[in-house]
């Protein structure tokens, strides 16, 4: 692929580009399907509304208009709470998507009112009619100025919360390019050198988006597929160019100019281009274990970012090389004063350089205590994971929004908006008479029940088959409090089995917001051992089939593993204290959502992956030059170190401007992404990988063996020739 975009540059340039404007066309004809309500039913509290949805008795979505005292007051004009609300009701009756108004509603104490709005259609549908109800909102709070009128509701706040990621998307990109340009210019030292990378990876996320609105008709998107692509495409997309592109010009330099550029181009690509296919398809599998989860969100980012990655390791292959070709002698031009003489001379040196020698000495001299201080380093910061908290409580880490602090205002105000539950019970035939005394019963327990105290009434429903009903019961607790959760498992442990659950052949299901939240975590609790098996199964058996190594590959996914731990360990240090809240701007609720672990390990594993492969090949390379296996380590590790630590600093650029979006998920996701980097290259490529590779020289490459250049040992036998390198001149 590489050499014949090489030879034909203006063919794979154009054809690169053709690429791109048909993914985005096909994007944009296809359109993005958001994920509903339906896809993201799990577990019982699924089954609950699907068994509801099928007998007709789902209530639908709503939204509520809350009005309450204006700010800086307490008390709130009841006069202008009533004509306010009176208007909402007119005006929203008539409004695109509204199915019905409900009367209105006075808090118990009397300083709120409520509107209740019954949404119908399809949830893509009512998402297009939301900035439509918004502005009525938004008028009716104009004439009111005396009360603060406000909406809230699974749509405004889904509205609200995707412009939020969209402000915090752009200032990512403010902040991500100039500052991977910067870093660029420094490793490169000269700008059009510096702006390849960063081209190409934009490019590749722009096709990527574009597939990723295509594949939403099979796996919805989830909101955060074009920030996960953005972050994805900038830090392989770099990291892949970074590669190949250092590579030729040590290759030209190495060579004492008998390399012209195309050659240097093709040399890189049977080097570098390999490490790229080999370290892409390592991110790949991983990303693909997140399939295993069965949830609409990680199969949707999932595919996102699979999508990016492939895209950007046909980019390294195609349009790469050709650029690089056509830009000859002009990619490294303008040169960056100083710092251009000084990269210039660190590409033209034979060897790797002093400064890493000097900092992997300590692990090629005292392997054993390198390792035993590496190792004891990454588990002190991973001890705190032990006790890591996890919660899938969604609304609380939602940014603060305007339709969020409505919410948070009407549940403050009214109670029984808080923890509500829908126990749904269907039964058969023969049984169907049985079900409105078991349904009475269960609210009289409930009544009963010191828990479930609140002066709303418990709503009764029954199909119109008879055989299948639903109650709705209300609690006066919030979402993600304690009692909340004893309500559920009473619920579900006491009450529903001795009431409807009694109903012989009954089938029961509890539904509501913590019981929603309680079964995504056990979801995701159940899946993790079987994604982090999927991911250690699928690591070794990318970095077997590359090396043919057992030791290589059991190293590799060991360290993986070690800085997967060290970051887990930091996050729960920083997050489930508030010891940083100022200075990352967030408020501790003492748990770490739970989608970021999973997301973590899994990218962490293919990132880190990435760096392995890099620095084996070159061990390898070093091995086929004739070097003994422990000189062969060395020199493999230093010389792929600055290529290592460069693209590290760069995505450590692009994942800490994910730590100042204003979503807790992605703010923990960004910071646990930066410190893993950082501890991989600082720790584990430093001081624990050279320590292991040096105490396992002699069998390093077991069961294999790799070819040898061409030397002439003791006994003068001649071993088979290495691939083409920078001492065998070509075209």
């Amino acid at each position: 692929m590489a050499m014949w975009s090489a030879r034909h540059p203006w063919r794979a340039m154009i054809g690169w580009l053709a690429l791109v404007v048909v993914c985005l066309a096909l994007g944009s004809m296809a359109g993005t399907r958001q994920a509903d309500s339906v896809d993201y039913r799990v577990g019982e509290a699924g089954r609950a509304e699907a068994i509801a949805a099928d007998a007709g008795i789902l209530d639908p979505l709503m939204e509520q208009v809350v009005i309450t005292p204006r700010p800086g007051s307490d008390t709130i004009d009841r006069a202008a709470a009533t004509a306010a609300a009176q208007e909402t009701a007119e005006r929203m009756a008539g409004a695109p998507s509204v199915g019905e108004v409900g009367e209105t509603e006075w808090a118990p104490n009397g300083q709120a009112v409520l509107v209740h709005l019954a949404m119908e259609g399809e949830d893509a549908e009512i998402s297009e009619d939301i900035p439509a109800l918004l502005d009525i909102t938004a008028d009716v709070q104009k004439a009111h100025p005396q009360v603060q009128v406000a909406q809230t509701g699974h749509f405004s706040m889904g509205q609200g919360v995707s412009e939020s990621m969209a402000e915090d998307l752009a200032t990512a990109e403010r902040i991500t390019l100039p500052l991977t340009l910067l870093i660029l210019m420094v490793v490169f030292g000269a700008v059009v050198a510096a702006g390849v990378p960063v081209l190409l990876a934009l490019s590749a996320i722009a096709a990527a988006m574009g597939l990723s609105q295509l594949f939403s008709h099979v796996f919805p998107s989830v909101g955060a597929n074009n920030s996960l692509i953005l972050l994805m495409g900038m830090a392989v997309g770099v990291d892949y160019s970074l590669l190949f592109i250092k590579r030729v010009r040590e290759e030209k330099a190495r060579s004492g100019g008998r390399l012209n550029q195309e050659a240097a181009v093709l040399v890189a690509a049977a080097t570098a281009g390999r490490t790229v296919i080999v370290s892409g398809c390592a991110v790949v599998v991983s990303l693909a274990a997140l399939f295993v989860v069965g949830d609409v969100v990680f199969s949707s980012l999932a595919v996102s970012s699979i999508s990016v990655v492939a895209i950007v390791m046909a980019a390294s292959l195609t349009v790469l090389p050709a650029m690089l070709v056509k830009l000859g002698r002009a990619l490294d031009r303008p040169r960056v004063p100083l710092i251009g003489r000084i990269a210039g001379r660190s590409a033209a040196q034979d060897g790797p350089g002093r400064l890493w020698t000097t900092l992997l000495r300590p692990g090629m001299r005292r392997p054993v205590a390198s390792l035993v201080a590496g190792l004891a380093l990454i588990c002190g910061l991973g001890l705190p994971a032990l006790g890591m908290e996890l919660s899938s409580t969604e609304v609380s880490t939602l940014p603060k929004v305007e339709a969020v602090k409505a919410r948070d205002r009407m549940v403050e105000q009214f109670p029984s908006q808080g923890a509500a539950y829908l126990v749904v019970v269907r039964t058969d035939d023969a049984h169907r008479g049985e079900l409105p005394d078991a349904m009475d019963g269960l609210v009289r327990a409930a009544g009963q029940d010191p828990l479930f105290g609140t002066e709303e009434k418990p709503k009764l429903e029954t199909a119109e088959d008879g055989r299948t009903g639903s109650v709705l019961l209300h609690t006066p607790y919030a979402l993600d409090s304690d009692k909340a959760q004893q309500t559920l498992e009473r619920l579900r442990g006491t009450l529903v089995p001795d009431t409807v659950g009694a109903i012989p052949g009954a089938e029961t299901a509890v539904s509501g917001d913590v019981a929603r939240n309680a079964d995504v975590l056990d979801s995701q609790m159940d899946a993790l051992p079987w994604v982090i098996g999927a991911v250690l199964v699928l690591s070794l058996a990318v970095m077997f089939a590359a090396f043919r190594s057992v030791p290589i590959a059991v190293v590799s996914t060991l360290l993986n593993v070690a800085s997967a731990a060290g970051a887990l360990g930091l996050l729960v240090l920083v997050f489930q204290s508030d010891w940083m809240q100022n200075q990352l701007a967030y408020d501790s609720d003492g748990f770490i959502v739970s989608r970021v672990p999973l997301f973590l390990f899994v990218i962490l594993f293919g990132l880190s992956t990435d760096y392995n492969v890099f620095m084996v090949s070159r061990i390898r390379e070093a091995v086929q030059q004739g070097r003994s296996a422990a000189d062969a380590v060395q020199e493999g590790i230093a010389r792929s170190a600055g290529v290592v630590t460069g693209g590290a600093v760069v995505m450590v650029s692009v994942f800490v401007s994910f730590m100042f979006t204003n979503l807790l998920e992605m703010k923990q996701l960004g910071f646990g992404l930066c410190v893993a980097v950082l501890l991989d290259v600082v720790v584990v490529r430093i001081l624990i990988l050279p320590a292991a590779m040096k105490l396992l020289a002699p069998v390093l490459w077991w069961p294999s063996r790799p070819h040898f250049a061409r030397h002439t040992g003791g006994g003068g036998t001649a071993v088979r020739e290495a691939p083409l390198t920078a001492s065998q001149p070509t075209r």
